[in-house]
């Protein structure tokens, strides 16, 4: 997943994705950050909106429009007018790609009841894989990509607020993202730490059922020297990092850290880097625990 800067540098964004990934609740949000919101707008039309905003907006103005499987044939135009709005440079241009497993998206077709737009007379899972295919092309031109599998509503909001909340003074968002790799590596990651190595408390019978954010799972991992100095390690690789990410002008960077359950030794190794980066100059932190509530 690549960054991208919302506001105040994407005063016009592109929002698509699969059909059930939450682009409506991603709207609302962004409705309620003062964007003028467009659904199913042809993509053949974009760049006359876009000539609009600059018009009526000067700029300051903040457009979001929902673009996806339901233009049909206009789709395959969009790649071409997607490239053009990027050669603008004062549009500030950023497209949203939301996304959920196969899994996640059968189950909210089913909670709804509702029909996937390409297979209304077949099974969901018929639309699903052709609306992969179809989306493959604007998914690889994507500023950011979304994994909604495991978010709820609410979260999905939360998510989308504290992405385009206005952060003049932010250059890089940072989302440290804790999981389990038995329930699958996180779509959304662009770095991957495995840190299974550690001492296991799941083995610790007093000390299964409770989480890393515990203080009793904190001390068990701390009293291991290896504890220490792979947080020692992630946090030098980290400082080292990071200017180079912002130097290259990327926005959002999720940097996720694994373990078996993604109920213990991640959750503490991501907590206490919240504690340890915070020190960072021109840096916003997030910490998501993917997994804390699977098991």
């Amino acid at each position: 997943m690549s960054g991208g800067k919302l506001s105040p540098d994407g005063r016009f964004v592109v929002l698509t994705g699969l059909s059930g990934s939450g682009k409506s609740q991603a709207i609302h949000a962004l409705e309620d950050l003062g964007y003028f919101c467009v659904d199913n707008l042809p993509s053949t039309l974009i760049p006359t909106l876009a000539n609009l905003t600059a018009l009526t907006g000067g700029f300051r103005a903040k457009t979001a429009v929902v673009v996806d499987v339901r233009e049909g044939k206009f789709l395959s135009q969009f790649p071409r007018v997607f490239k053009q709005l990027q050669a603008d440079s004062s549009l500030g241009v950023r497209l949203i790609f939301l996304e959920a497993n196969d899994n996640a998206l059968l189950r909210r077709f089913s909670e709804t009841r509702r029909p996937h737009p390409l297979a209304r007379h077949r099974a969901p899972r018929e639309g699903i894989r052709l609306e992969r295919k179809r989306l493959a092309t604007i998914r690889r031109l994507a500023d950011q990509i979304i994994d909604t599998s495991n978010m709820t509503v609410h979260e999905l909001r939360r998510t989308f607020l504290e992405l385009t909340r206005a952060r003049s003074q932010t250059k890089l968002v940072i989302t440290l993202l804790s999981f389990g790799f038995k329930y699958g590596n996180p779509v959304d990651a662009d770095l991957l730490l495995d840190v299974r190595f550690l001492p296991n408390p799941h083995f610790v019978a007093s000390l299964r059922a409770k989480t890393g954010r515990s203080k009793a799972v904190k001390e068990f991992l701390y009293s291991h020297a290896e504890t220490k100095e792979v947080l020692t390690k992630i946090e030098e690789f980290l400082r080292f990092l990071v200017p180079k990410y912002v130097a290259e002008g990327k926005s959002h960077l999720t940097v996720a850290i694994g373990c078996t359950g993604g109920r213990h030794r991640s959750v503490t190794i991501t907590e206490v880097l919240l504690k340890q980066l915070k020190s960072l100059k021109g840096v916003r932190l997030r910490i998501r625990h993917r997994d804390v509530r699977s098991e």
